[in-house]
């Protein structure tokens, strides 16, 4: 008898959902660029575990060779990269547009990255930068940052449906990053309606008082959304409108040429 493959996520308590292995990927994500190392009771408090299960997940992921101990501190292994580069190489589009995003650098000057959204976060998944320094810090594949505050997570955002729309906001946080940032949700799902409008969207000075971007969506041949790519540039040498007039009609013409490249 064939099990058939469920559709929508399980929930913790359905019979095929794998605790230890959740568990098991909770510890490996409780390491981050905050914390890097942790003491057991460090990771056991981050993801809200007693010690002795904390213990076992910590022992079990050092002999597997994803932790490392060094006296009472873990930090993440080399092999930890496996994870990451499963996907990229999966999706093997990204090839395709890091030469794109690497272009639109040489063109302009400015750094470029393409994001995916995760929950209420923007993941950088290919990014070509350039040599200035945009925020205090370093932006790389694998950088998180808030999608409602973010050029590359609203163009995400605005691309869902209502309903998810909601629901993610509902458990998004919104909070003051500079004097700029949208902090009410009303006006947040209006600028959401404008950048699905639009097909494009700038945020100026709203997570860093130095940074201004620029992120369009960018689908493949079949119209699937492969994520946004943005140009970040520094808001006192770039103003809005070399970033509509100048750069909007460069992101444009790569995601067409993307379209017609990816399948």
């Amino acid at each position: 008898m064939t099990t058939q493959m469920k559709d929508e996520p399980l929930s913790p308590d359905d019979r095929d959902f794998v605790t230890a292995l959740a568990s098991g990927l909770d510890v490996i994500l409780a390491f981050d660029h905050a914390n890097p190392r942790m003491t057991l009771s460090e990771v056991a408090a981050k993801t809200g575990m007693n010690r002795a299960r904390a213990r076992r997940f910590l022992l079990t992921l050092n002999s597997l060779g994803y932790v490392r101990k060094q006296n009472r501190h873990f930090e993440l292994a080399p092999r930890t990269l496996q994870l990451g580069y499963a996907f990229l190489s999966a999706n093997n589009y990204r090839t395709v547009i890091q030469q794109h995003l690497e272009d639109i650098t040489a063109q302009i000057g400015e750094s470029s990255s393409l994001g995916v959204l995760d929950d209420n976060d923007v993941i950088y998944v290919a990014r070509s930068a350039a040599p200035h320094r945009l925020m205090a810090i370093a932006l790389s594949v694998g950088t998180r940052l808030p999608a409602v505050a973010t050029s590359m997570g609203r163009v995400l955002l605005a691309q869902l449906p209502e309903a998810e729309l909601e629901a993610l906001l509902e458990t998004a946080t919104l909070k003051h990053y500079t004097e700029r940032t949208i902090v009410d949700k009303d006006e947040l799902r209006v600028r959401l309606r404008q950048v699905r409008q639009q097909g494009y969207c700038i945020v100026d000075q709203e997570l860093d008082s130095a940074l201004r971007s620029l992120a369009v969506p960018a689908f493949d041949a079949n119209g699937t959304l492969l994520g946004a790519i943005n140009v970040s540039t520094n808001a006192a040498r770039i103003d809005l409108a070399t970033l509509t007039e100048r750069f909007l009609p460069l992101l444009q013409e790569k995601t067409r040429q993307i379209a017609i490249q990816v399948s």
